[in-house]
């Protein structure tokens, strides 16, 4: 058996996705994920016209070949186009895999540590009043965790905060404006700072002690100031401060561990073993945040958090809709798997995006789960596909209030 065809399909049902789909001689067919938010043509180039020439004629059944193929082989290593597109071509080939030997994928990575991945919800709101009625919402959804995010009085729109939900609401925020170019925000830390303390106070009081709450700074603070904010927030028991400041100066973590023991989760944006290596061997992180689809695949991503395990360090995968359906199911067949799984980002598609992306997984009491279907349990309409076309969307841009461009 051999791979026969390599199709890149990129269609926008409510959002952009690009889609690798891989057919074998004997007809099997294997999907993976190569969405990069704001840049999805780029990955979808760089598959069509670099990738898939390669791959036909090629065993699927090589994955770990075909990775070292095309990791090693391009000489320009890492980066989030690279590392997409080598994650789709993964992807694809576990589904065909999983499919060939009639099993999910899980089962493939060594059957289950768990009965399901505990996955946290985003509540929202531009008031805490606003905040409290999101958080009830996503309660009465099934959500068993909860990522808090509030509006900062100043300050207009704030990345993170949809629109105020009335009781019974679902949460449909797409930070992604389908915009010429990107929408501008205006950012106050100090504002920030003073605020969120007194949100986390609010919401403890109205829900309690035992639900698991998140908090994401979006990369937003210098060390200090991460440091202040892990420290006023210590009182509320937070299962992560996420993004705290940016992880690309992995020394500054030392600064903001050495000052809270509020339990850190960095990596959304990283997308190698090697961005990780410093927070993970000293121990400056809690929670690894990396997207399959953006790490190089399900296999990068098991070598990582075995890695990761060794320093009890958990998973925390990314898992908002700018991954399609393809990179969640994958996420979910390594949630189950490995042992050192912390908790799972969830934002459920669009009903526009499910009829493009047909999925065997689902949401139960506060659980998701991969399904037994073989492989990752997804299968692609084509010809739906085919009815949404392309629209450029760019995530917003931040600037402080004296227009400097800043962190977000």
């Amino acid at each position: 058996m051999t791979i026969e065809s390599a199709e890149v399909v990129v269609t926008s049902p409510g959002r952009n996705f690009v889609t690798l789909r891989l057919t074998t001689s004997e007809g099997v067919v294997g999907l993976g994920d190569a969405t990069l938010n704001g840049r999805e043509l780029a990955a979808a180039s760089y598959l069509r016209d670099h990738v898939a020439p390669l791959l036909v004629g090629r065993d699927p059944h090589a994955i770990e070949d075909t990775w070292q193929y095309l990791y090693r082989g391009a000489y320009w290593r890492r980066g989030p186009v690279t590392m997409a597109a080598i994650a789709a071509v993964d992807m694809a080939l576990w589904d065909i895999k999983g499919k060939v030997a009639g099993l999910p994928v899980y089962q493939l990575l060594g059957g289950r540590s768990r009965r399901g991945a505990l996955a946290y919800g985003h509540a929202s709101g531009t008031t805490v009043e606003a905040l409290v009625t999101s958080i009830h919402n996503h309660l009465d959804e099934g959500f068993r965790a909860i990522r808090v995010q509030s509006g900062v009085p100043g300050l207009g729109k704030v990345y993170g905060v949809g629109h105020d939900q009335a009781r019974g609401q679902k949460y449909d925020y797409e930070p992604a404006g389908r915009t010429a170019a990107p929408v501008e925000e205006t950012w106050d830390t100090a504002a920030y700072l003073r605020h969120v303390p007194g949100v986390f106070e609010a919401v403890r009081s109205e829900f309690g002690p035992e639900l698991p709450l998140l908090h994401d700074a979006h990369h937003r603070l210098t060390p200090n100031q991460a440091a202040q904010l892990g420290r006023s927030l210590e009182p509320y028991d937070l299962f992560w401060l996420e993004d705290c400041t940016p992880g690309e100066n992995q020394e500054a973590l030392r600064r903001v561990r050495s000052q809270t023991t509020t339990p850190l989760a960095i990596g959304e944006v990283f997308n190698s073993v090697h961005d990780y290596q410093t927070l993970i061997t000293e121990q400056l992180i809690d929670f690894v945040r990396s997207s399959v689809t953006h790490a190089g695949g399900i296999t990068a991503v098991r070598k990582l958090m075995d890695f990761a395990a060794i320093y009890q360090v958990r998973s925390g995968f990314h898992g908002p809709t700018d991954v399609s359906p393809v990179g969640m199911a994958a996420a979910l067949h390594l949630d189950v798997a490995i042992h050192n799984f912390g908790i799972q980002e969830y934002m459920p598609h669009s009903a526009q995006t499910l009829d493009v992306f047909r999925c065997g997984y689902s949401f139960v009491d506060g659980l998701l789960d991969p399904g037994e279907a073989p492989g990752l349990g997804v299968e692609l309409d084509l010809e739906a596909a085919a009815a949404f076309e392309y629209t450029p969307a760019y995530l917003p841009v931040n600037r402080l209030r004296d227009g400097t461009i800043h962190d977000w």
